[in-house]
Formats: C-alpha cells, sequence, structure tokens
C-alpha cells in the first residue's frame, strides 16, 4: 500500500496512527465484538467514548469551566444560521468581519434569515490580502456579537490578533469565531471569545461533526422560533445527543485529540511543528521568481497557503507532475483558482520538504 502526501483543504489528511487504529478496531472494538458504527449512541461503551474524547478537548484547549463542548452536524455553514438563532434572543444586530469567502457566506446567511447584519469590517478593499486592524472596526449601536473567521481557508487569509469587540456606547459583546480551518494548530485562549465552532474535516477528523465551544452565559440569548437542533442549550443538556449524533466521526475525532496529547505531546509542540512547516513553503514562495503569494506577511496563514504561476498556462503541468510525483489536492479553489498546499496538522513535515523540493524543481526546468 502507497500513501501519497495529501494536500487537500477538505476533506483532508489524517494521521496515518489514527487511521491504523481505527483500522485495528474497525470490526471488533476492544473485544466486544461490533464496530464503533454499529454501536447504539447511548451504550455504555459509546457513551465512554464520547466522554473520553471531551475530556481530551478540554485539556487539549484548556477549556475553561464556564463553556459547554458541543458535538454538532451540518457543518460549519449550519453554524452560520445557527449563531445568529442562539445570540439573537434579546434583540440586535449580528456584527461581522468580511475577510473572505466564509466570512461573506455568514453575512449573506444572517441576511436572509433575519434580514439583517452589520459589517463591522472588511477587507475587500485590499483584495482580501490583508486583516483590518482593530481600531478599524465600527459595531453597530446594537451589536449583539461581533463574528470573525480567524483563517479564510480558501483565501489563505489568518488573523494575527483576537479583537474586542465594544461597542459605541462602550459595551463589550461576545465574540463568536470560525475556527474551521486552524483549531488545534496551537495553542488559544477560550475565554477571549464567546462562542468558537470548527468544521471537523480540517484538524479534528472526518466530515460530518461539528465541535462548538460556548460560555454558559449565552446559552439563554436564543430566539424561541429556533429548531431545535440548533440550539446550545438543548444540546448541551443532552451532551450533545438530542438524535443520534455523527458517532463515527466523534468517534475518530477523540482519536486525534489523544494523538496531539499523547504523540506530539500538546498544541505548543503542534504550533512548533506547523511554524516550521509553513516556514518552508512561505521561504520557497519568497524566493522564488515563478511562484507568488499576495497575502500581506503578518496575515499568512499556516493552513492554508494559495499560490500562483507567474505563467498560468503551466498551471496544468504543475498540477499534473505534482500528482504523479505523489503530491496530492494541490488545484486552489475554483473561485480563485491557481494552487494551494493545506498544511493540517496531520500533513508531515516530509510532505513539506517534498513539496518545496518538486517546486524548485518544477521551476529549474519550467520557469
Amino acid at each position: 500500500m502507497t500513501r501519497h502526501f495529501n494536500f487537500c483543504a477538505g476533506p483532508a489528511a489524517l494521521p496515518t496512527v489514527v487511521l491504523e487504529r481505527a483500522q485495528q478496531e474497525m470490526l471488533d472494538y476492544q473485544g466486544r465484538g461490533l464496530s464503533v458504527m454499529e454501536m447504539s449512541h447511548r451504550s455504555s461503551e459509546y457513551v465512554a467514548i464520547a466522554e473520553k474524547a471531551e475530556a481530551d478537548l478540554r485539556s487539549l484547549l484548556a477549556v475553561p469551566d464556564n463553556y459547554r463542548i458541543l458535538f454538532t452536524q451540518g457543518g460549519a455553514t449550519q453554524q452560520f444560521a445557527a449563531v445568529p438563532y442562539n445570540l439573537l434572543g434579546n434583540g440586535g444586530t449580528g456584527n461581522y468581519f468580511e475577510t473572505g469567502i466564509w466570512g461573506k457566506k455568514a453575512v449573506k446567511e444572517a441576511r436572509h434569515l433575519f434580514g439583517a447584519a452589520h459589517v463591522a469590517a472588511s477587507s475587500v478593499d485590499s483584495g482580501n490580502t490583508e486583516v483590518p486592524r482593530e481600531e478599524d472596526i465600527q459595531l453597530s449601536e446594537d451589536a449583539a456579537y461581533l463574528h470573525i473567521t480567524t483563517n479564510e481557508t480558501i483565501g489563505g487569509l489568518a488573523f494575527d490578533y483576537t479583537p474586542r469587540a465594544v461597542r459605541p456606547d462602550g459595551v463589550e459583546v461576545p465574540l463568536v469565531a470560525d475556527m474551521s480551518s486552524n483549531i488545534l494548530s496551537g495553542p488559544l485562549d477560550v475565554s477571549r471569545y464567546g462562542v468558537i465552532y470548527a468544521g471537523a474535516q480540517k484538524n479534528i477528523g472526518p466530515a460530518g461533526l461539528v465541535v462548538v465551544i460556548v460560555r454558559d452565559d449565552l446559552l439563554d440569548r436564543a430566539r424561541s422560533d429556533m429548531p431545535t437542533l440548533f440550539s446550545y442549550r438543548e444540546l448541551a443538556e443532552a451532551g450533545s445527543m438530542i438524535n443520534t449524533p455523527a458517532t463515527y466521526s466523534w468517534y475518530l475525532a477523540g482519536l486525534v485529540f489523544e494523538w496531539l496529547r499523547q504523540d506530539i505531546g500538546g498544541l505548543e509542540a503542534m504550533a512548533a511543528i506547523n511554524a516550521r512547516k509553513a516556514a518552508k513553503l512561505y521561504a520557497t514562495i519568497d524566493a522564488s521568481e515563478l511562484f507568488s503569494n499576495p497575502i500581506v506577511e503578518r496575515n499568512r496563514s499556516r493552513m492554508n497557503v494559495p499560490f500562483v504561476l507567474a505563467d498560468d498556462r503551466l498551471d496544468a503541468d504543475f498540477l499534473r507532475e505534482a500528482d504523479e510525483a505523489g503530491l496530492l489536492n494541490l488545484k486552489g479553489h475554483r473561485s480563485v483558482g491557481g494552487m494551494r498546499a493545506s498544511l493540517y496538522n496531520a500533513v508531515p513535515e516530509e510532505a513539506v520538504d517534498a513539496l518545496v523540493t518538486f517546486m524548485n524543481d518544477f521551476e529549474q526546468r519550467r520557469g
């Protein structure tokens, strides 16, 4: 069996040791004679899996006791609706940073459902190459929360600071963060946020699962017309099991959390690895006359690195030769084109070394 290097933006690479363990337990989980996929989510065996996963995630992120961790479904896109449903029960308007496609989609959904969403800061004028500074944030007078996308997967634009969300009247409102593509890539001060959510299919596990971390005091701000499955309070009180959850994705996420804690040594160690990987690739791009990256240096993502070739007629050849070399899924998102290398936690440093070697070789031959 050959395992190639997978730079897909999602569903993304998973740690090999996690896949091997899941393979070992596929037919017979710890002597029970059945697969995790076949277990009742109410069984003592599965409840133990779920509780350990939550405990490991709480430990990794040092989640304070006054926050709930929810394991739900619908992708991060469903949270574009769930966030305003859960936080606009006392009135007001959702406020948003627009720093790329995903932030724009969050605004669009809020406006679709509730007729209004205020853009408090935007990177449109910079061509989505720079995150607006904190002093440029302009919250509406009735702001109920400020939503940010900490890492734009498609554009490769990442926040380099954690903004404070303070209205003109001096009231600080909750900060809500879509961290789908950079959660668990390094240490995080959860206490700075009211709500954090992340689709699993990048740094957490396979598609089909969403993790939400929500502060207790925000559980009673929901609209009364909200669908039950969207309710953070209902999910919290039901142990994330209002209905049958994405059991196998939850199980695999637990294995990833265990890998991060035991094999990697925690999120500080993971951050150091990710910094090395990104530095190698950006150094290669910056030294090149063929490849370029448009993002302002302080806002360059460590997780998603877009780049273009000076001659886009070479794009097809680059992708074909990369695929032949075992460097998979480097094509950029259809909305922006070019190339994109996603360097999530499970992408090993050797993968980046191989990509850098290939890029240098390609430039020498074709540049």
